[in-house]
Protein backbone atom coordinates (compact mmCIF):
# COMPACT_ATOMS: atom_id res chain seq x y z
CA UNK A 1 0.00 0.00 0.00
CA UNK A 2 0.70 3.38 -1.05
CA UNK A 3 0.32 6.63 1.36
CA UNK A 4 1.00 9.76 0.09
CA UNK A 5 1.33 12.90 2.02
CA UNK A 6 2.28 16.83 2.05
CA UNK A 7 6.11 17.35 2.79
CA UNK A 8 4.92 19.41 6.20
CA UNK A 9 8.70 19.57 7.30
CA UNK A 10 9.40 17.86 10.94
CA UNK A 11 5.37 17.15 11.31
CA UNK A 12 6.16 14.54 8.46
CA UNK A 13 8.15 11.95 11.81
CA UNK A 14 4.91 10.55 13.09
CA UNK A 15 3.59 9.81 9.58
CA UNK A 16 7.30 8.15 8.75
CA UNK A 17 6.79 6.35 11.62
CA UNK A 18 3.80 4.84 11.67
CA UNK A 19 4.43 3.85 7.82
CA UNK A 20 7.57 1.44 9.05
CA UNK A 21 5.34 -0.15 11.38
CA UNK A 22 2.69 -0.88 8.88
CA UNK A 23 5.36 -2.04 6.40
CA UNK A 24 4.00 1.01 3.95
CA UNK A 25 5.70 2.88 0.69
CA UNK A 26 5.69 6.89 2.65
CA UNK A 27 5.39 9.12 -0.69
CA UNK A 28 6.16 13.02 0.53
CA UNK A 29 4.95 15.10 -2.32
CA UNK A 30 5.51 18.99 -1.96
CA UNK A 31 2.33 20.25 -1.57
CA UNK A 32 2.91 23.23 -4.62
CA UNK A 33 2.81 20.50 -6.88
CA UNK A 34 -0.31 18.74 -5.81
CA UNK A 35 -1.73 22.07 -5.45
CA UNK A 36 -1.00 23.64 -8.84
CA UNK A 37 -2.00 20.13 -10.60
CA UNK A 38 -5.12 19.74 -8.83
CA UNK A 39 -7.46 22.37 -10.95
CA UNK A 40 -9.36 25.15 -9.59
CA UNK A 41 -10.60 24.89 -5.89
CA UNK A 42 -13.19 26.56 -3.91
CA UNK A 43 -12.77 26.25 -0.30
CA UNK A 44 -10.60 23.93 2.07
CA UNK A 45 -10.87 21.52 4.77
CA UNK A 46 -8.85 18.30 6.08
CA UNK A 47 -11.49 15.63 3.92
CA UNK A 48 -10.84 17.95 0.68
CA UNK A 49 -7.80 18.31 0.85
CA UNK A 50 -7.19 14.32 1.48
CA UNK A 51 -9.27 13.80 -1.55
CA UNK A 52 -7.09 15.68 -3.68
CA UNK A 53 -3.70 13.93 -2.48
CA UNK A 54 -5.45 10.51 -3.09
CA UNK A 55 -6.33 11.33 -6.50
CA UNK A 56 -2.74 13.42 -7.62
CA UNK A 57 -1.15 9.97 -6.26
CA UNK A 58 -3.52 8.01 -8.05
CA UNK A 59 -3.10 9.97 -11.18
CA UNK A 60 0.78 10.82 -10.96
CA UNK A 61 1.60 7.13 -9.95
CA UNK A 62 5.33 7.56 -12.80
CA UNK A 63 6.09 10.12 -10.10
CA UNK A 64 6.34 7.77 -7.45
CA UNK A 65 9.60 8.17 -4.96
CA UNK A 66 9.55 6.53 -1.68
CA UNK A 67 10.47 8.93 1.06
CA UNK A 68 14.06 8.48 2.88
CA UNK A 69 14.73 10.51 5.63
CA UNK A 70 17.48 12.52 5.78
CA UNK A 71 20.71 11.58 7.58
CA UNK A 72 20.80 11.24 11.26
CA UNK A 73 23.62 13.88 11.63
CA UNK A 74 21.96 16.38 8.80
CA UNK A 75 18.92 16.30 10.30
CA UNK A 76 20.63 17.16 13.90
CA UNK A 77 22.35 19.63 12.21
CA UNK A 78 19.18 21.48 10.63
CA UNK A 79 17.26 21.34 13.62
CA UNK A 80 20.19 23.15 15.24
CA UNK A 81 20.74 25.58 12.59
CA UNK A 82 16.82 25.93 12.52
CA UNK A 83 16.84 26.87 16.48
CA UNK A 84 20.11 29.46 16.21
CA UNK A 85 18.30 31.30 13.29
CA UNK A 86 15.30 31.78 15.72
CA UNK A 87 17.44 33.14 18.63
CA UNK A 88 19.36 35.42 16.31
CA UNK A 89 16.64 37.27 14.99
CA UNK A 90 14.97 37.29 18.56
CA UNK A 91 18.72 38.52 19.69
CA UNK A 92 18.46 41.04 16.85
CA UNK A 93 15.06 42.41 17.97
CA UNK A 94 15.65 42.78 21.27
CA UNK A 95 19.04 45.17 20.57
CA UNK A 96 17.11 47.14 18.00
CA UNK A 97 14.72 48.29 20.95
CA UNK A 98 17.62 49.27 23.10
CA UNK A 99 18.60 51.81 20.77
CA UNK A 100 14.94 52.78 19.38
CA UNK A 101 13.50 52.88 22.36
CA UNK A 102 15.94 55.67 24.58
CA UNK A 103 15.03 58.96 24.31
CA UNK A 104 11.27 58.18 23.71
CA UNK A 105 10.72 56.82 27.52
CA UNK A 106 11.08 58.45 31.03
CA UNK A 107 14.25 57.67 32.00
CA UNK A 108 13.23 55.40 34.53
CA UNK A 109 11.35 52.94 33.14
CA UNK A 110 14.03 52.84 30.09
CA UNK A 111 16.59 51.86 32.84
CA UNK A 112 14.41 49.22 33.98
CA UNK A 113 13.57 47.95 30.46
CA UNK A 114 16.88 48.19 29.69
CA UNK A 115 17.84 45.88 32.28
CA UNK A 116 15.70 43.08 31.17
CA UNK A 117 16.86 43.27 27.50
CA UNK A 118 20.55 42.90 28.72
CA UNK A 119 19.49 40.00 30.27
CA UNK A 120 17.53 38.58 27.64
CA UNK A 121 20.16 39.07 25.49
CA UNK A 122 23.43 37.80 27.57
CA UNK A 123 20.98 34.71 28.05
CA UNK A 124 20.35 34.56 24.24
CA UNK A 125 24.28 35.12 23.57
CA UNK A 126 24.95 32.00 25.24
CA UNK A 127 22.11 29.92 23.81
CA UNK A 128 23.41 30.76 20.60
CA UNK A 129 27.03 30.15 21.46
CA UNK A 130 26.13 26.53 22.70
CA UNK A 131 24.05 25.71 19.49
CA UNK A 132 27.30 26.62 17.47
CA UNK A 133 29.59 24.73 19.13
CA UNK A 134 27.15 21.85 19.48
CA UNK A 135 27.30 22.35 15.85
CA UNK A 136 30.66 22.29 15.43
CA UNK A 137 30.86 19.27 17.72
CA UNK A 138 28.92 17.57 14.89
CA UNK A 139 30.85 18.50 11.78
CA UNK A 140 34.38 17.64 13.22
CA UNK A 141 32.53 14.03 14.19
CA UNK A 142 31.89 13.28 10.44
CA UNK A 143 34.64 13.34 8.34
CA UNK A 144 32.54 14.14 5.06
CA UNK A 145 30.66 16.89 6.49
CA UNK A 146 34.52 17.78 7.56
CA UNK A 147 35.63 17.54 4.09
CA UNK A 148 32.95 19.27 2.98
CA UNK A 149 33.10 22.21 4.56
CA UNK A 150 36.67 22.74 4.24
CA UNK A 151 36.32 22.23 -0.24
CA UNK A 152 33.67 24.99 0.19
CA UNK A 153 35.36 27.87 2.17
CA UNK A 154 37.99 27.22 0.11
CA UNK A 155 36.01 29.20 -2.55
CA UNK A 156 36.48 33.05 -2.03
CA UNK A 157 33.82 34.51 -0.27
CA UNK A 158 32.09 31.09 0.79
CA UNK A 159 32.41 31.22 4.46
CA UNK A 160 31.35 28.58 7.01
CA UNK A 161 27.10 29.88 7.49
CA UNK A 162 27.05 29.80 3.27
CA UNK A 163 28.86 26.32 3.83
CA UNK A 164 27.23 24.97 6.13
CA UNK A 165 23.63 26.06 4.55
CA UNK A 166 24.47 24.88 1.35
CA UNK A 167 25.41 21.75 3.00
CA UNK A 168 21.92 21.16 4.50
CA UNK A 169 19.96 22.27 2.00
CA UNK A 170 21.35 19.60 -0.53
CA UNK A 171 22.08 16.84 1.81
CA UNK A 172 25.71 16.83 1.52
CA UNK A 173 25.08 17.47 -2.38
CA UNK A 174 23.16 13.98 -2.85
CA UNK A 175 19.84 15.67 -3.49
CA UNK A 176 20.36 17.66 -6.31
CA UNK A 177 22.43 16.38 -10.07
CA UNK A 178 24.20 19.55 -10.59
CA UNK A 179 24.36 22.95 -10.01
CA UNK A 180 21.39 23.75 -12.50
CA UNK A 181 19.37 22.38 -10.26
CA UNK A 182 20.58 23.72 -6.96
CA UNK A 183 20.38 27.45 -8.63
CA UNK A 184 16.41 26.67 -9.51
CA UNK A 185 16.25 25.76 -5.98
CA UNK A 186 18.07 28.94 -4.39
CA UNK A 187 16.44 31.37 -6.89
CA UNK A 188 19.05 32.17 -8.85
CA UNK A 189 18.79 30.45 -12.39
CA UNK A 190 17.28 33.08 -14.89
CA UNK A 191 13.69 31.78 -16.96
CA UNK A 192 12.57 32.92 -21.03
CA UNK A 193 9.04 34.08 -20.34
CA UNK A 194 7.39 34.40 -23.97
CA UNK A 195 4.58 33.42 -25.81
CA UNK A 196 3.92 33.41 -29.50
CA UNK A 197 5.93 36.57 -31.29
CA UNK A 198 3.77 39.57 -29.60
CA UNK A 199 4.71 38.28 -25.64
CA UNK A 200 8.67 38.49 -24.70
CA UNK A 201 9.92 39.62 -21.78
CA UNK A 202 13.66 39.21 -20.42
CA UNK A 203 14.94 36.01 -18.76
CA UNK A 204 14.56 36.39 -15.21
CA UNK A 205 14.51 34.57 -11.86
CA UNK A 206 11.47 32.74 -10.26
CA UNK A 207 9.75 34.26 -6.91
CA UNK A 208 9.72 30.64 -5.97
CA UNK A 209 12.81 29.60 -4.14
CA UNK A 210 14.97 29.26 -1.12
CA UNK A 211 15.01 33.08 -0.01
CA UNK A 212 17.15 32.44 3.19
CA UNK A 213 19.69 30.43 1.03
CA UNK A 214 19.60 33.20 -1.83
CA UNK A 215 19.84 36.24 0.77
CA UNK A 216 23.20 34.35 1.95
CA UNK A 217 24.56 33.51 -1.73
CA UNK A 218 24.07 37.32 -2.30
CA UNK A 219 25.70 38.30 0.38
CA UNK A 220 28.54 36.36 -0.87
CA UNK A 221 28.44 37.58 -3.64
CA UNK A 222 28.63 41.24 -2.40
CA UNK A 223 31.67 40.05 -0.45
CA UNK A 224 33.64 38.75 -3.10
CA UNK A 225 32.89 42.31 -5.31
CA UNK A 226 33.81 44.45 -2.36
CA UNK A 227 37.39 42.85 -2.36
CA UNK A 228 40.48 44.43 -3.49
CA UNK A 229 41.40 41.35 -5.96
CA UNK A 230 39.16 39.11 -6.96
CA UNK A 231 38.75 37.62 -10.45
CA UNK A 232 34.78 37.61 -9.69
CA UNK A 233 35.04 41.58 -9.16
CA UNK A 234 36.99 42.05 -12.76
CA UNK A 235 34.06 39.91 -13.99
CA UNK A 236 32.09 42.59 -12.16
CA UNK A 237 33.68 45.95 -13.44
CA UNK A 238 33.89 44.45 -17.13
CA UNK A 239 30.33 43.29 -17.08
CA UNK A 240 29.03 46.49 -15.46
CA UNK A 241 31.26 48.65 -17.90
CA UNK A 242 29.76 46.65 -20.87
CA UNK A 243 26.20 48.24 -19.88
CA UNK A 244 24.69 45.00 -18.21
CA UNK A 245 22.64 45.72 -15.16
CA UNK A 246 24.53 45.62 -11.61
CA UNK A 247 21.87 43.02 -10.43
CA UNK A 248 22.00 40.79 -13.10
CA UNK A 249 25.49 40.84 -12.47
CA UNK A 250 25.62 39.85 -8.93
CA UNK A 251 22.70 37.41 -9.68
CA UNK A 252 25.53 35.99 -12.27
CA UNK A 253 28.40 35.85 -9.57
CA UNK A 254 25.82 33.91 -7.15
CA UNK A 255 25.20 30.99 -9.87
CA UNK A 256 29.46 31.40 -10.53
CA UNK A 257 29.45 30.49 -6.92
CA UNK A 258 27.11 27.86 -6.86
CA UNK A 259 28.88 26.04 -10.27
CA UNK A 260 32.37 26.54 -8.24
CA UNK A 261 30.55 24.74 -4.83
CA UNK A 262 29.30 21.67 -7.28
CA UNK A 263 33.01 21.83 -8.55
CA UNK A 264 34.68 21.28 -5.99
CA UNK A 265 32.26 18.51 -4.24
CA UNK A 266 32.68 16.34 -7.27
CA UNK A 267 36.23 16.70 -8.14
CA UNK A 268 37.15 16.51 -3.90
CA UNK A 269 39.53 19.11 -4.22
CA UNK A 270 39.89 22.43 -3.04
CA UNK A 271 39.12 25.78 -5.44
CA UNK A 272 42.39 26.76 -7.73
CA UNK A 273 41.98 29.99 -8.55
CA UNK A 274 44.20 29.72 -11.37
CA UNK A 275 43.61 26.59 -12.31
CA UNK A 276 45.09 24.88 -15.74
CA UNK A 277 43.34 21.72 -17.44
CA UNK A 278 45.78 19.03 -17.67
CA UNK A 279 44.33 18.87 -21.28
CA UNK A 280 45.67 22.06 -22.37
Amino acid sequence: MILCSEHTGKYTYPLLCISESLSLILWVEDPSQIKYSSGVRRGKNDRVDARMIARYAEIHRDKLRKYIPTDRQIHKLKELESQRELFVVDRAKYKAQLKDHKGFMHPDDYLDKNKRLVFLIESLDKVITQIEEQIQRIINSSPILTNQMQLLTSIEGIGNKVALKVILESDCFSRFKNARQFACHAGVAPFEYSSGSSIRSKRKVSHRANKDLKTLLHLAALAVIRKKDSDLKRYYVRKVEEGKSKMTVINNIRAKLIARMFGVIKNNTHYQTFYLNSLA
